[in-house]
């Protein structure tokens, strides 16, 4: 009987130009389970955010992870400290294009609060990114272009490795809705709390290789 043999992801042959990016949604927040935009407010992960940061750890702990880039804010940096410390990568590298967007005005608020707020900045967040801006905030095509520049930058950085950045719901979505042409309604896809979402990046090209998993839509 021939032995089977299993190769593990971090022996597989990669492209010495193509850098594979893991992009991670943060853990879950207080913020998250009350459905509140958290914008730039730095508010730290919960007890359930800490364990969506170890199944994300452990989920790319085959991947043989050479960085981890997070965003600046806590919830962030403490998934990627739990990405990093599993993966043995010693050193977080922060990338402030990979923040989250600037709700302004809406920050702090539920989306019904939102559309009370500005019903029409409003309806076309949720509708059209490429016109949408949120109230004394970002607009949504300037945080989806130094996303991608962000991710440009990662891959510029290093070609041929495996690389992990934990970001946040609403950058993976643009990055993903700019990649894929997605319009409309549908460019809100789902994306779970400690999720990641595969691109891979070579030059200046982005490619989306895999979507996100999970069904949360906040």
């Amino acid at each position: 009987m021939t032995e089977e043999v299993l190769v593990r992801p971090q022996f597989r042959t990669r492209d010495l130009n193509t850098c594979e990016l893991y992009v991670v949604r943060h853990g879950t927040t207080t913020l998250n389970v009350q459905n509140r935009y958290r914008g730039r407010r730095d508010v730290p992960l919960d007890a359930q955010g800490y364990q969506d940061a170890v199944d994300a750890a452990r989920a790319l702990s085959p991947i043989g992870l050479t960085a981890v880039y997070t965003g600046p804010l806590r919830r962030t940096i403490a998934t990627a400290q739990i990405i990093a410390d599993e993966a043995r990568v010693p050193d977080l590298r922060i990338l402030h294009g990979l923040n989250n967007v600037d709700y302004g005005a809406w920050e702090g608020l539920t989306a019904d609060e939102a559309a009370v707020f500005d019903p029409t900045a409003f309806e076309l967040y949720r509708t059209d990114p490429t016109r949408a801006a949120c109230p004394a905030g970002e607009r949504l095509t300037d945080a989806q272009d130094r996303m991608l520049d962000a991710l440009r930058l990662i891959g510029a950085r290093h070609r041929g490795e495996a690389v992990a950045a934990v970001s946040h719901a609403v950058m993976i979505r643009l990055a993903c809705a700019q990649l894929t042409g997605v319009s409309g309604e549908l460019w809100r896809i789902p994306v779970g709390r400690g999720s990641y979402t595969r691109f891979l990046i070579k030059g200046d090209v982005v490619r989306l290789a895999e979507l996100p998993k999970g069904d949360d839509v906040d």
